[in-house]
């Protein structure tokens, strides 16, 4: 028997979704230090079970949607848009969710506007309660953010002079801003790649992890997506100095988005223009961008060195897990080689992400978009650091492009995963919340199938 859905019932739900949420980060999330309870107080146990329950209702309702977007009928990309709205709402005015980074983006930014150098000394040189604000592993890290972002900092620094709550919504307000870019590129991408708008909205912006991340998390990685997205639209169209222009930008917000000059150059020669010209053209474009962005952002050239930030001793990338294990058994070996594990591990992951944009750029140089969020994925993958956020580079471009419905329902999963795997301080857990966590979840899962039988009797009792 099939549980009655409507797109109005998909709101609601997410909209309950992100309301708990917002509601249990007030206790349990990424606040400011003077706001931070004790992990086992009351107040705080009662905002991560709270939390929890939201994130469950959010990612049910997301999957509800998507078999609406598969239906015979599907909503239409405006009607996408409109959910996708409701579902942000609440989590506009909440604190910082599932990240502290928000809180280095501001302590570079004020950073950047009183002339230090960002990329030299980490926010401990700042000094002052901003500073103290930022994870601890970080006060002492330069900034692995390029000069476009900063610069954007730096503004918002000084508008808000330094007060924040007004720069963490300000930040929020930059995060949206790229979230709009995404959303405004992905229907043109999805047309392009053969690919249905509204199913590209719906992984592509109505993902969970967008509204998590981007929006609660006000992560940067909106930014450069929005720009990466709106330059490849550009590159479709008559203007690939543009888009050549744009995905430099957001290369200069996080360098992965480099990847999309590829794209660029191949889009200029599927539209007629030798590969020398798309080259050449591309290259000027991207470099004059870069020298007149770093001139007008004052950073300098650091950001280049930023590259080689060091990557939290916490991560879970796949090659610093292999790289922890393999560091263990050879100091159970007495080897002297212990210490080089994880860095060979790290570049062996390297390693085998240039290969596999190698092979996968010779294979679908015909579906450029294809290819970069399939490269993209790649560099996440196999990189020396992984966030949860950090498959939205991949998967932005993924939804956009690819027409396989298996490649969504598996995109979908990983979702759902990794939607769950991060509490919403920001912090590793520990036995009490992870319980506490998996109580909250739990208790949405209890909630809908009590909706759904409530909803399915009265159809049986006919049907008897």
């Amino acid at each position: 028997m099939a549980f009655p859905v409507d797109i109005r019932r998909c709101q609601i739900l997410g909209l309950a979704g992100t309301a708990f949420l917002a509601a249990g980060g007030e206790t349990a999330g990424a606040l400011p230090v003077r706001d931070l309870l004790h992990p086992a107080s009351a107040g705080a146990a009662l905002g991560l079970v709270g939390a929890y329950f939201g994130v469950v209702l959010l990612i049910a309702a997301w999957a509800l949607l998507g078999g609406l977007v598969r239906g015979p009928r599907p909503p239409t990309p405006r009607a996408l848009l409109l959910v996708l709205a409701v579902w942000a709402a609440p989590l506009l005015l909440a604190p910082p969710l599932f990240s502290r980074d928000v809180y280095s983006y501001l302590a570079q930014g004020a950073m950047v506007d009183a002339h230090m150098d960002v990329y030299a000394h980490g926010p401990s040189q700042l000094g002052g309660p901003l500073a103290d604000e930022v994870a601890p592993l970080w006060r002492h890290t330069g900034a692995p953010y390029g000069p476009v972002f900063l610069a954007v900092a730096a503004a918002l620094s000084g508008l808000t002079r330094g007060e924040l709550p007004a720069g963490l919504f300000g930040m929020r307000l930059v995060a949206l801003a790229g979230v709009a870019l995404m959303v405004a590129a992905l229907p043109r991408l999805a047309r392009h790649s053969g690919a249905d708008p509204s199913a590209a909205l719906w992984l592509g912006a109505l993902n969970p992890l967008v509204l998590l991340h981007l929006v609660a998390g006000a992560h940067n990685d909106a930014v450069m997506l929005g720009l990466l997205g709106v330059g490849l639209v550009a590159a479709l169209g008559r203007w690939p100095v543009l888009g050549a222009l744009l995905v430099t930008l957001a290369a200069l917000v996080k360098a992965p988005a480099v990847l999309g000059l590829a794209a660029v150059v191949v889009l200029q020669v599927r539209a007629g223009r030798s590969p020398a010209k798309a080259l050449v053209t591309t290259t000027v474009a991207a470099a004059g961008t870069t020298v007149a962005a770093t001139a007008a952002a004052g950073t300098g050239y650091g950001w280049i060195g930023a590259l080689n930030t060091p990557v939290s001793p916490q991560n879970w990338a796949l090659t610093t897990l292999l790289g922890r294990a393999t560091r263990a058994l050879l100091e159970h070996l007495g080897s002297d080689l212990a210490p080089l594990a994880i860095p060979a591990w790290h570049a062996l992951g390297i390693a085998a992400a240039l290969v596999a944009i190698v092979l996968i750029w010779l294979r679908l140089r015909p579906r450029p978009v294809y290819a970069l969020g399939l490269s993209l994925a790649a560099v996440a993958a196999l990189g020396p650091a992984i966030r949860p956020w950090y498959a939205l580079w991949g998967l932005f471009l993924i939804a956009a492009a690819t027409p396989s419905t298996s490649v969504r329902h598996r995109l979908a999963a990983v979702t759902g995963v990794l939607a769950l795997s991060v509490l919403p301080s920001g912090g590793a857990a520990d036995t009490g919340q992870l319980v506490l966590a998996v109580s909250g979840g739990a208790l949405a899962v209890v909630v809908l199938w009590q909706a759904r039988q409530a909803e399915l009797a009265p159809v049986l009792g006919r049907a008897a």
